[in-house]
């Protein structure tokens, strides 16, 4: 573990080689259940948290609701302050967190800083937006009178992520909810609680350092059963969850019991259209970071390609060709491509998603399997796959969270191979490599893609944070980072005053006494 620094690392965000997290910071927890956090690169003990009991969540949200009553009256451009600090903190640590983020989670560590700059762009972000939380002036159809329309804070925001962005997703969240004036719960996962121990030693020094409340940021620590524990409480008006369709539809049918708001971000099945104007050298760099980055285990990674049979084969050939000069192995050395998968359950369930292929009848072009040796000692490393397939297969129509490509053929328009993309139930990212004007046009139509998310000329994964983020049907239609995604950590409030001196009632009704 000494090697490339991580000990360092640790040591700067003020963890211990196997450190005992507590739930926030300073405050004294009960002993839970023990969480191990091993690191998929070596399959070495990181450190160890405690799991939060239904103990220490009642501190917890203690600790938050009391904090959100101050919190809220504090002038917006002054939260933004707060933020700003924040996000400075995070450029003085980018490298240790971003390291951080790649041993524990098996990203390379260029995604991993990638994640940290995400946190910093967002903070950015959000200060601006604590100077522009608008509202708006309605004309009234009654003399005397004005309509206005404001914001306000929403109250405790709970946020539910998920390992592949341990830390970015959080931030994406929290730095627009502080702006709006909001408190947050954490729950992080389970299988990188390191990075949210990491997390909440940074933020907490720059609440101790304004004089402000810990329960503005707090985080738990622990399994679904932690994260059940705020999907059922009414003290918490808005859940953020980001995971898979599975956890979604849970989350979002138990918040809906309650009446709260979910922002939902869950799996996608994204395609990339390659029509015969395409630019190979768009394609090929495109399609493979899509598909191997982060090992495959992004929301938005590239799971088929659909191919005009016109290019089909120079295309296929360029992308296998590409695929033999991947890189794979330890993610902090920055001369690897691809790092390991999060767990042998994830290597399993991916060895599963070939075979499938291979019985409805998909043909393997890149061989898969598991990679052996001192290098990959974990048991997590694999060798990313392309497989010729159909939409229609099962496993196809299924998201894999792992390094596997489906290759498919369509021919005549676009509009069959928009077909094809929009033929599966998750709807997050899409992309067409195209240089014809209507091709482009005709993908970003209304009849055009049915994803949240739609590109021309570049590939399916790496959003930036000033574009709202999420998609639709079983991605479930949230919205985060940037544009108005604020608006879901607020609640819209609409006024009517009346200056004069008569009160006449809207719609002519009259009321005489």
């Amino acid at each position: 573990m000494t090697d490339f620094g991580i000990i360092e690392a640790l040591k700067e965000l003020g963890l211990k080689e196997t450190n005992n997290g507590t739930s926030t910071g300073s405050t004294n927890f009960s002993n839970g259940e023990i969480i191990e956090s091993y690191s998929p690169v070596d399959g070495r003990l990181i450190g160890k948290v405690i799991a939060t009991s239904k103990e220490d969540y009642e501190k917890v949200m203690h600790s938050a609701t009391k904090a959100y009553q101050s919190f809220r009256n504090i002038p917006a451009p002054q939260r933004g302050e707060i933020v700003r600090q924040f996000g400075n903190k995070l450029r003085a640590l980018k490298e240790p967190l971003g390291k951080l983020v790649s041993y524990e989670m098996g990203k390379s560590l260029q995604e991993g800083y990638g994640e940290v700059q995400e946190m910093i762009d967002i903070c950015d972000f959000a200060v601006g937006l604590s100077r522009q939380l608008n509202g708006q002036t309605i004309p009234s159809e009654r003399p005397g009178h004005v309509m206005r329309e404001q914001w306000h804070p929403i109250g405790v925001v709970g946020i539910i992520s998920a390992f592949n962005f341990p830390v970015a997703v959080w931030a994406w969240n929290t730095a627009l909810a502080w702006s709006c004036g909001d408190v947050c719960v954490w729950k992080g996962s389970e299988k990188t609680p390191l990075c949210t121990v990491a997390c909440q030693n940074i933020i907490a020094e720059i609440l101790k350092e304004n004089n402000l409340p810990e329960g503005i940021s707090c985080i738990i620590n622990g399994d679904y059963k932690v994260g059940e524990m705020m999907t059922t409480d009414p003290r918490i008006p808005l859940i953020s969850a980001t995971g898979s369709s599975r956890m979604g539809r849970i989350v979002g049918a138990t918040v809906a019991q309650r009446f709260g708001k979910s922002l939902l971000e869950l799996g996608g099945n994204n395609a990339i259209i390659i029509t015969p104007s395409a630019d190979l050298k768009v394609v090929v760099p495109g399609a493979v970071f899509g598909a191997v980055g982060t090992c495959g285990q992004r929301c938005t990674s590239t799971r088929r390609l659909i191919i005009h049979e016109a290019v089909y084969d120079k295309v296929r050939d360029a992308i296998v060709g590409a695929y033999q000069q991947i890189k794979i192995g330890n993610p902090l050395d920055e001369t690897k491509h691809v790092g390991p998968l999060i767990d042998k359950d994830s290597v399993n369930t991916y060895l599963a998603a070939i075979e499938s292929a291979k019985k409805e009848g998909g043909n393997v072009l890149v061989e898969g399997g598991v990679l052996e040796g001192e290098e990959y000692q974990s048991g997590c490393y694999v060798k990313p796959a392309i497989i010729e397939a159909e939409n229609h297969y099962k496993i196809v129509q299924h998201e894999t969270f792992a390094p596997i490509l489906y290759l498919m053929k369509y021919g005549g328009d676009v509009e069959n191979a928009i077909e094809k993309q929009n033929g599966v139930a998750q709807g997050l990212s899409s992309a067409i490599m195209t240089n014809e004007l209507k091709e482009a046009e005709k993908f970003l139509s209304y009849a055009g893609s049915d994803c949240g998310i739609a590109n021309v000329n570049i590939g399916t994964s790496g959003a930036e944070i000033g574009g709202a983020f999420g998609g639709e049907k079983e991605t479930g239609g949230g919205r985060e980072s940037g544009s108005d995604a604020w608006k879901v950590y607020m609640r819209r409030q609409t006024n009517t005053i009346n200056y004069s001196d008569e009160l006449p009632l809207a719609q002519g009704i009259k009321f005489d006494l």
